[in-house]
């Protein structure tokens, strides 16, 4: 099962491997991570996807809390969160179906912000199913080139 974790550690050099080296040296494959400065400069927030059962995912979770520079460790996974994901495609455009691409990315509220020669750049936010639902539209006009960002996430209201 994929869990979500939203990890609050301090914000300086080598967190990040200490994180990531802890969880791979346990087996567990990173499926996507993401990784930023919080409105606290000396903290950071990093949004960790992993795929494992309960057994595993707990094991992770209680070795997360045992490193001094992790401050708090959400389990977002289920959750009423709100979770996004940013990409970019660089679609295949002639100028005769730009129009045809352009009004794909309107229907998702997307946008263009780049265009070439032969092709557009369109970026989107949004979950995961609405990105892969884009992608299967683009993979039609062609898709030369395409970036993901991995999962953000933060709990819903007052939630903590």
């Amino acid at each position: 099962m994929k869990h979500i974790l939203s990890v609050l550690v301090e914000n300086k050099s080598g967190v990040l491997s200490r994180v990531t080296g802890m969880i791979s040296r346990r087996g567990f494959n990173i499926d996507s991570l993401s990784v930023a400065p919080t409105e606290d400069e000396t903290k950071s927030r990093m949004t960790i996807v992993v795929d494992a059962d309960s057994v595993g995912f707990e094991q992770i979770c209680k070795q997360l809390h045992k490193l001094v520079s992790v401050f708090k460790i959400l389990d977002l996974t289920g959750t009423d969160a709100v979770e996004r994901e940013l990409i970019l495609f660089k679609v295949n455009a002639a100028p005769d179906r730009r129009h045809e691409i352009i009004e794909i990315a309107n229907i998702f509220r997307a946008k263009v912000v780049d265009v070439g020669k032969n092709s557009l750049t369109v970026e989107a936010t949004g979950t995961q199913s609405k990105l892969d639902a884009m992608e299967d539209l683009f993979r039609g006009y062609g898709i030369k080139q395409l970036t993901r960002t991995g999962k953000i996430a933060m709990s819903r209201g007052s939630h903590d």
